[in-house]
């Protein structure tokens, strides 16, 4: 028997070592928070396809500004128009230049010119409806981001809470290791005294046995949470484990909560602006039909000699252009733009009423919640009451092990699954915070 309980012994140590061998870092809610804003992979990611959204609205800027090019060519030709054109722009064409035959066979010619070119829109309507759109597809980015935050701060909160929740189950189960060996001193007493038989010796040692093992996942439940808290901090967390500074209460705090779901909120105003975005590229494509109005300039300096500048002129002009049809292509375009809009707005009225249905049903798992919180408080209560009266009879002889045991599992079993509703009534509340934020 000595045998056993000695593996028994080593076990619970030898477990006890492998889970707390690691580095415990002490964090706090909000040192997970900072690190959360600074750090976490999914924000990053959120980050950058505002920054693209931010682009691609930054590309609209060249509906009002001037698009403006340099270029500097060289050409060597012996081809009678561009010979002939060569240097009516370098401004020495002669007389003898139009005798017949220079005029057919010209002789090598050189030419060097640099020109400056400008165009300006004036007027496009369709570009200043697609610039509208470019602004509100960023915006509602903006806010999928700023909402992606919120969702992360909540998913950070839930998992410092189950870190917390696996502490205080470990102090639980060691609690009740402590009180399992105290009982298995005393049954083996009264096993040696040949008050008890074999069999209720064997029982409590199986019961010891198995708070060790449920210890022990209480313990790789720590290093999941520690895991799952660095992968959110973008954190290598080498075997380290967190712990934090402050512990699951074991009572609740009951406030009153908004229930009513705001237009405000960020996810739904990314919705809406997102709609917004759909219905301006549909105007955009609306507006294609109209004509464009473009201003467009350029200034010219032609030499036979490289950066040469004898000869130099200038162009200014506009264009008024509308294309009358084009294959069917911008109806097609514009009927595509007219879907997508449409499609969007059924998508948020859906994800409003999907909210909406979310909302109702936290609400009463709220309350579910809380009434599990006091009933499970009750249990746990009168669990605990039994355990003292069957422990106290036991010492007397006057209750069976089996019962004992019974009691015993009843009352660690209450106290883990109070602490399971304290957790999942604090999540539920800070969910519901978050679907009405």
């Amino acid at each position: 028997m000595k045998k056993i309980q000695f593996i028994i012994f080593i076990g619970t140590i030898l477990g006890s070592f492998l889970s707390y061998g690691q580095d415990t870092l002490a964090i706090s809610k909000s040192d997970l928070l900072q690190k959360l804003s600074d750090k976490n992979l999914q924000i990053k990611i959120a980050e950058k396809t505002f920054q693209s959204a931010k682009a691609d609205y930054e590309q609209s800027n060249s509906l009002f500004l001037p698009n403006i090019n340099v270029s500097h060519t060289g050409i060597s030709t012996t081809n009678p128009l561009m010979a002939f054109g060569s240097k009516l722009n370098q401004e020495i064409l002669t007389a003898m230049d139009f005798d017949p035959n220079l005029l057919n066979n010209p002789a090598k010619t050189q030419n060097f010119a640099t020109k400056f070119e400008i165009q300006q829109p004036l007027i496009n309507v369709d570009g200043i409806y697609g610039r509208q759109a470019a602004k509100a597809k960023m915006e509602a980015y903006q806010l999928q981001t700023a909402r992606t935050k919120e969702y992360l701060e909540l998913e950070v909160s839930k998992a410092y809470m189950q870190l917390q929740l696996a502490y205080k189950a470990i102090k639980v189960l060691e609690k009740a290791n402590t009180t399992g060996k105290a009982n298995l001193k005393l049954v083996e007493n009264y096993f040696k005294q040949g008050l008890l038989q074999k069999t209720d010796f064997l029982n409590v040692q199986v019961r010891v046995n198995e708070i060790a093992n449920q210890l022990q996942y209480a313990k790789s439940n720590v290093q999941n949470a520690s895991d799952y808290l660095g992968f959110l901090l973008n954190e290598d967390t080498n075997g380290e484990i967190y712990k934090p500074s402050e512990e699951l209460e074991n009572a609740i705090t009951v406030e009153q909560m908004n229930t009513a779901l705001s237009d405000n909120r960020k996810d739904i105003q990314a919705m809406d602006k997102s709609t917004s975005a759909y219905k301006k590229m549909l105007l955009s494509s609306k507006m294609g039909f109209l004509p464009r109005l473009n201003a467009f300039g350029s200034y010219e300096l032609y030499d036979k000699n490289f950066l040469g500048t004898s000869a130099k002129g200038y162009l200014v002009g506009a264009q008024l252009s509308w294309n009358v049809f084009d294959g069917y292509k911008s109806i097609g375009k514009y009927n595509k733009a007219k879907a997508d809009f449409q499609k969007s707005e059924v998508e948020t009225e859906q994800y409003k009423k999907q909210s909406q249905l979310e909302l109702n049903k936290t609400n009463r798992q709220l309350k579910d919640a809380e009434n599990k919180v006091n009933l499970s408080q009750l249990a746990l209560e009168q669990s605990q009451e039994a355990y003292r009266i069957r422990q106290n009879r036991f010492t007397q002889g006057l209750e069976k092990t089996t019962d004992l045991l019974q009691s015993e599992t009843q009352m660690i079993q209450k106290e883990l699954e109070h602490l399971q509703s304290v957790f999942e009534y604090n999540f539920t509340k800070q969910y519901l915070q978050f679907l009405t934020k």
